[in-house]
């Protein structure tokens, strides 16, 4: 492993520790109060955990895609999951909430339901032939993340304003209810979905380099996509039912990992999770502090910095247009 990886798994584990004392109201960490102690115990912490595991989540998954599509700008959100997530939870936070069923079910649980629905109806739309076909799979995508974004606007024509006002606050990432209630469902999905990840990175490594090359080293193209793809959605589906949409760390942070440790998949899913989970703690710090006592979205803060970083980062390698 390269040092560049060493130095950033050891600033990502630092930064996201600092993170921890940092708010409208410093910690310090050598002098903590019993009021200091119930404000991270209650609020600091869990809001701290679920940024990790949000992060580390999408930054595999759009490591994942990325790989098997053979696309440098795909993320987690290519494949229409995050539209999906979002119709079901908007649906049930504006118009739902006088429907009986739907009371019983919490906001991420019909998120999570959301995303996988359309996770499934775009891996079926993807077979051709018995195979998962690559192109189908990101078309599929792209057609039905279009069709329930209109849904979406459709349902948010026809809110209230108060609900209004909460569906934009989750559509954009909002990490502010955050609490301990759904975490461990949440890391039980994610440390499953990474395990799976972790152990096909040598299929990863083959598909990236072609359905060909990947048959005549004796993985079979169509099933380790397949495999891939349901861990990549697990993730997803995880991660916008905790927090929201998040944009930009699945498309951001492969490419800071491959700048700094190469493209190797058994180094590149490692390093995606931790640095993903550092940067959106980062942002997830900034958000709650910078118009204090006022909180943004944390997906605003992530697209603000990711946006001109990737640019940034496209410029210097001389690829913006290439």
């Amino acid at each position: 492993m390269k040092t560049k990886s060493y130095i950033l798994i050891v600033f990502s584990i630092l930064i996201s520790t600092l993170c921890l004392f940092i708010g409208p109201e410093f910690i310090n960490p050598f002098s903590i109060s019993g009021l200091d102690k119930e404000i991270l115990l209650s609020i600091r912490v869990p809001r701290l955990l679920t940024s990790l595991l949000i992060g580390s989540a999408l930054g595999v998954a759009g490591a994942i895609l990325q790989g098997v599509l053979r696309n440098p700008l795909a993320d987690p959100y290519i494949l229409g999951i995050s539209s999906g997530s979002a119709l079901f939870a908007v649906f049930a936070m504006t118009l739902g909430s006088g429907l009986t069923l739907l009371s019983f079910f919490s906001l991420p649980f019909l998120a999570f339901l959301g995303a996988m629905t359309t996770g499934v109806i775009v891996g079926l739309l993807s077979f051709k032939e018995g195979r998962v076909v690559p192109e189908r799979l990101l078309l599929a995508g792209i057609g039905l993340g279009f069709l329930f974004s209109s849904a979406l606007i459709l349902i948010l024509s026809l809110a209230t304003e108060l609900n209004l006002r909460r569906a934009m606050l989750w559509l954009f990432g909002d990490l502010s209810l955050a609490d301990y209630t759904y975490l461990p469902v949440g890391v039980l999905i994610v440390t499953t979905a990474l395990l799976i990840t972790i152990l096909k990175t040598k299929a990863l490594n083959a598909l990236a380099l072609g359905d060909d090359i990947a048959f005549s080293l004796g993985f079979s193209p169509s099933r380790e996509r397949l495999i891939l793809f349901t861990a990549a959605s697990l993730m997803t589906a995880a991660a916008v039912s905790l927090g929201g949409i998040i944009g930009f760390i699945g498309l951001l942070i492969p490419h800071i990992v491959r700048f700094s440790a190469g493209s190797d998949a058994r180094i590149l899913i490692p390093l995606s999770a931790i640095t993903g989970a550092a940067v959106l703690c980062v942002a997830d710090t900034i958000a709650r502090t910078v118009l204090s006592p006022t909180e943004l979205p944390s997906g605003i803060i992530t697209a603000l910095i990711g946006a001109p970083y990737f640019l940034y980062l496209l410029r210097k390698k001389r690829m913006l247009w290439e």
